[in-house]
């Protein structure tokens, strides 16, 4: 029986190997694999002290805020992921390179990208001198995600939906 995720992987195919291509290249690969790595929390943790610099004590409820959001974010990602079970590109795809080691085992949805656009909306919110630097920094981890064959477009933008739920639900009960 040939399942939705199958019929996915199989449409989203192409479009990953084409955009892993790019990842042929080792600056390209270096460079996403240092964006992607940041996505894993350093950029957000130094945001966060930036956040503190600027704003004083005051703003260490929104940091807190921000932490149990991204904490919620973590639940409801593995849940799914382990639901799920899709399979990454690099895996059902030869013809995918892997351009750095995955977090975890499955690929949708995007975990990496859930968390920047959450962090991205709500240090917008925050601070609205951070939007030049966290919305292209949210762009670059979700992209990094396909050039290195860790996820489908499909798993970004569920990635995407989530964290822009998570966040909106999060400002708006806070």
């Amino acid at each position: 029986m040939y399942s939705v995720i199958e019929y996915f992987n199989d449409v989203e195919g192409n479009i990953c190997i084409r955009i892993n291509r790019l990842s042929h290249r080792l600056w390209v690969r270096r460079l996403f694999s240092v964006v992607s790595r940041l996505g894993d929390g350093g950029f957000w943790a130094l945001m966060s002290g930036a956040l503190l610099l600027f704003q004083g004590s005051s703003a260490l409820p929104l940091v807190l805020q921000t932490g149990v959001t991204a904490a919620v974010g973590v639940l409801v990602y593995k849940s799914l992921k382990n639901r799920l079970v899709r399979e990454r590109p690099y895996i059902n795809h030869d013809r995918i390179q892997c351009g750095t080691a995955p977090l975890d085992q499955y690929s949708f949805p995007s975990g990496h990208t859930l968390h920047a656009t959450n962090f991205a909306i709500m240090f917008s919110q925050f601070e609205p001198l951070f939007i030049p630097i966290v919305v292209p920094f949210a762009l670059l981890v979700a992209v990094s995600r396909v050039v290195l064959g860790l996820h489908y477009p499909s798993d970004i933008i569920a990635g995407a939906a989530i964290g822009t739920a998570l966040a909106n639900a999060s400002l708006a009960i806070f």
